[in-house]
């Protein structure tokens, strides 16, 4: 069922269509088997969907036209999100790691670094990926160890980094290492994914989010030129942090569109089983769960359009960044859930694609940043 959205203009309408039109053709009929085999093709993954949705300009919605962005308000971004993520969470998610990805260059690079690689990274001609955690610096980012040596003409990158979306097939890497000791001893560098000395692990056999890889990645005295250093020496950790509160938005969208869909597939079937006599959506008892879950759902966007008009309009929106995380991941996780129960036994066969639903929903409450850390972060502004 089409949401029925709220957008500030006509151009934002025509572009929420177009999303629904190229997700249910290119996402829709690809999103099963991709979700069950865990396959990734040997050609841009999942095979064609990235060259489409960036010939159709979503991988650059934010962005300014200047370098072959959309000039779209964030909150409009989020919705084109969602509807990607009610098709295929994997590539919505994926998506959005690309844009947090492009977020350092275009927030802290030179005018000379934008102008060599932002706008093929907008086009999706080449696609981004993040690597901050390490296997044991995930949210304790500070505890970074992957170490880059200041040499002749750069940096020697050398170390290990972990849980990288889009890792071994994306084609830059937005990666944080360390060049200084403490906190404030950290830097944020652009790694092309062709340079020398780096390798990647096996892909991850995960719970969800099968249609992606995650993996891990190896600096092994990888060179990489100074003009590849992303804003300061020492400024990495505020930077990944700024790209963060971007990237819960995004995460916090993709989960409602996950939670929005499980809704639907509940509700239609609701429509469709009868027990004793009636449908069951008329059984009071499943009308209330179904009605909850809508509550949730309703929530968990306007949590995260609050954050985003927030944005938009140049106001703090860190601590509702982090209060749509959590609350639209926690939403998610309830709600898909709830809709395995709706369908009874049949929800916990693969036959109905509510079981994969709720495996997609879980990792929505770890990663960028545990849901315990968005309530420390909550906790910390309003302390402070």
């Amino acid at each position: 069922m089409a949401v029925d959205r709220m957008l500030p203009t006509d151009e934002a309408r025509e572009l929420i269509e177009l999303t629904r039109d190229i997700a249910d053709k290119v996402l829709e009929p690809r999103v099963a088997e991709s979700e069950k085999t865990g396959v990734f093709p040997d050609g841009v993954f999942p095979d064609g969907v990235f060259p489409a949705l960036g010939a159709a300009g979503l991988l650059s919605l934010p962005y300014p036209e200047e370098f072959g962005g959309g000039a779209q308000p964030y909150e409009v971004y989020l919705q084109v999100l969602e509807e990607l993520a009610s098709r295929w969470a994997a590539v919505a998610v994926a998506v959005s790691v690309h844009g947090l990805s492009c977020h350092p260059l275009f927030t802290y690079g030179t005018d000379e670094q934008k102008q060599q690689w932002l706008a093929g990274m907008l086009s999706g001609e080449t696609i981004g990926a993040y690597s901050l955690s390490e296997a044991h610096a995930g949210s304790d980012a500070a505890a970074l160890r992957c170490r880059a040596t200041p040499v002749e003409g750069g940096y020697q990158l050398n170390g290990t980094k972990a849980w990288i979306t889009n890792g071994g097939r994306a084609d830059f890497y937005t990666l944080f290492a360390r060049t200084g000791e403490g906190s404030r001893g950290i830097s944020c560098f652009l790694v092309p994914a062709d340079t020398a000395g780096l390798s990647f692990g096996k892909p991850e056999e995960k719970m969800g989010l099968r249609g992606i890889p995650t993996t891990t990645a190896a600096y092994d005295d990888a060179f990489l030129p100074a003009e590849r250093r992303i804003g300061d020496e020492g400024q990495g950790l505020s930077i990944a942090f700024g790209a963060l509160d971007a990237g819960r938005l995004g995460i916090a969208a993709v989960a409602t569109g996950v939670a929005q869909r499980a809704l639907d597939e509940a509700v239609a079937y609701a429509k469709e089983r009868e027990a004793f006599g009636r449908k069951i959506i008329d059984h009071q008892g499943l009308g209330f769960v179904l009605a909850d879950m809508a509550a949730a759902v309703d929530t968990a966007r306007a949590t995260y359009l609050d954050a985003a008009r927030r944005r938009d309009a140049g106001l703090s929106y860190s601590r509702q960044a982090s209060v749509a995380k959590l609350v639209a991941t926690d939403a998610a996780m309830k709600v898909t859930t709830d809709a395995v129960q709706v369908f009874g036994g049949y929800g916990y066969t693969q036959d109905f694609p509510v079981e994969r639903y709720m495996r997609e929903a879980k990792v929505m409450q770890i990663f960028e940043g545990t849901n315990q850390i968005q309530r420390l972060v909550i906790a910390r502004h309003l302390a402070g």
